[in-house]
């Protein structure tokens, strides 16, 4: 093994620590303090309270800890004297790093709530400015802009626009033009979120999406730099690569080589402020055909020749930082990917993903079990002779009468169930999926599994978007649903999420903006007409 091997290896074994209070979809994050009971909020004042079982001089040394920081944030907010703001923006990033989960939350209440809109100015300002008597005739026409009469409006509506601005814009802006100050303000909303999970209240809500706002200001495509990951990049990035893949985790620095090599390819979003750290990153492979299973990518065969390759199959994307959620930067990663590999070998002509359905699982058995209560609401209210089921109204008829018989007859056996839902919903539930080691189960369950999984991708919605995070996420960028493959990835992650099941969408590049348009106005989605006759 090479030093860059070993460095890798070593510097993955030992994850250094991500102070962020992060979602668990961020594989860096490794708080310590990360199982510690949640303390419960007031309803008076809405700050957590300290845990009174800590003896005196553990409480003392905490709020001294929490005092100093806060009288930090304060200094990096109010002080006006240039000179003095990096020292004093290092000292409150420092002891930020350095407070526990319970002083953060704690921290991040008085950031949201005592820094937040001066309401009782801009109230006061509201109704000067609703006093305010508009200049008759054609005075008040765009363009007339000699008359004094229209100052007061200007000086009022600059003085709303000021108003309007909450006091913590100051401690963002001052961060995000200090040395690390960008990472700091992603970590700071990671630490948002999470304590938004715990108590959601609306001047946090109110915080996350202000911060939100400015990071997407801050991190516009042309403030990014694409770049083409190899072996020969630094070991310090590639080790990022391996402990941030999300989707298909890297197994050995073999595994990682072969995904850098020859007909594979990986691009990253890099930052300037964040240097040596992708915010994003993609995987791509370059294949003859639109792969059907994750194997056909994670091969242990030698790769086509590139030159011979006319598919780019994007079969990963994982993002580095839990603080930029909900901020697309995989849309403009897409595009510039599609865009680059284009250029560069013209004789790829289809572009696609091989990707996992992540909430398919999870819907499809909460749908059999509540389907299987109604079922079972509804005999108990016959047996009774009441006139009409109570669980009539959200009663539907999962399995078609046909799968229903085929469930029962070759399958019922299998395991206790007095329905077709029940039968299924107990062999999905089985110890270790073992409902995917027989083949005879596999061959009745395929055509209903696959029916239902279309029926998830095209008509199961939220808020009239797809129910599922990764379909919305490449719907929403303009692909189109192509094709559902069985068995595709028998792993136990992808068997627990998806019943082996993965999807392709497929970039037609002529069809890219009228797609997502379509899909942005109305929630159309996209798809080949096999699938909709899979639903239909």
């Amino acid at each position: 093994m090479n030093k860059k091997g070993l460095a890798i290896l070593m510097r993955t074994r030992m994850k250094p620590t991500n102070f962020s209070l992060s979602p668990v979809t961020n594989k860096m994050s490794a708080n310590s303090e990360g199982n510690e009971p949640r303390k419960p909020i007031s309803a008076n004042d809405g700050y957590p309270k300290f845990d009174h079982k800590l003896n005196s001089p553990e409480i003392h040394e905490r709020c001294r800890g929490i005092e100093l920081v806060r009288e930090r944030m304060h200094s990096a907010i109010s002080m006006n004297k240039t000179e003095l703001q990096d020292n004093v923006l290092s000292d409150f990033s420092e002891g930020y790093y350095g407070l526990s989960i319970e002083d953060r939350r704690e921290l991040l209440m008085v950031l949201a709530k005592e820094y937040d809109l001066n309401r009782t100015y801009v109230r006061d300002l509201m109704k000067q400015y609703l006093g305010l008597q508009l200049p008759a005739g054609d005075k008040c026409e765009i363009g007339v802009e000699d008359d004094g009469s229209l100052s007061t409006f200007y000086r009022t509506e600059k003085h709303l626009r000021h108003a309007l601005q909450p006091t913590y814009e100051v401690l963002f802006e001052r961060l995000n033009t200090h040395p690390g100050g960008l990472k700091f303000l992603s970590v700071l909303r990671a630490d948002i979120l999470s304590t938004i999970k715990e108590h959601n209240i609306p001047s946090l809500r109110a915080l996350d999406s202000y911060l939100k706002e400015k990071l997407i200001t801050w991190l516009s495509p042309a403030a990014l730099e694409l770049h083409h990951i190899t072996w020969d990049d630094p070991a310090s990035l590639l080790e990022k690569i391996v402990a941030y893949e999300a989707v298909h985790p890297i197994s050995s620095l073999l595994d990682l080589k072969r995904r850098l090599g020859v007909g594979r390819r990986c691009f990253g979003y890099l930052h300037p402020a964040i240097p040596g750290e992708p915010l994003i990153f993609i995987e791509v492979a370059l294949l003859k055909n639109v792969a059907q299973t994750i194997q056909e990518v994670l091969w242990d065969d030698p790769p086509i020749l590139e030159c011979e390759a006319t598919c780019a199959l994007f079969y990963s994307i994982s993002s580095s930082q839990p603080g930029l959620a909900g901020i697309n930067l995989g849309k403009f990663l897409i595009k510039r990917v599609i865009e680059l590999v284009k250029q560069d070998m013209p004789h790829i002509c289809t572009f696609a993903t091989l990707s996992p359905i992540p909430g398919f699982m999870s819907w499809l058995i909460s749908k059999l079990a509540s389907q299987s209560k109604l079922a079972e609401a509804e005999t108990i209210d016959m047996s009774g002779s009441s006139k009409e089921s109570t669980g009539s109204t959200f009663r539907e008829d999962v399995l078609t009468a046909e799968e229903e018989r085929e469930v029962l007859d070759k399958l019922g056996e299998s395991t206790s169930g007095k329905t077709g839902i029940e039968v299924i919903l107990n062999l999905l539930k089985s110890p270790n999926h073992a409902w995917s080691k027989s083949d005879r189960v596999l061959s009745v369950l395929k055509p209903i599994l696959m029916r239902l999984c279309a029926r998830y991708l095209l008509q199961e919605k939220k808020r009239g978007k797809a129910l599922d995070a990764v379909a919305n996420f490449h719907l929403q960028n303009g692909a189109m649903v192509e094709r559902l493959n069985w068995m595709a990835d028998r792993s136990e992650k992808g068997l627990s999420q998806s019943g082996g099941i993965m999807v392709n969408y497929m970039y037609r590049l002529d069809n890219i903006e009228e797609n997502a348009q379509s899909y942005f106005s109305s929630g159309h989605v996209n798809a080949a007409s096999d699938l909709w006759r899979l639903v239909e």
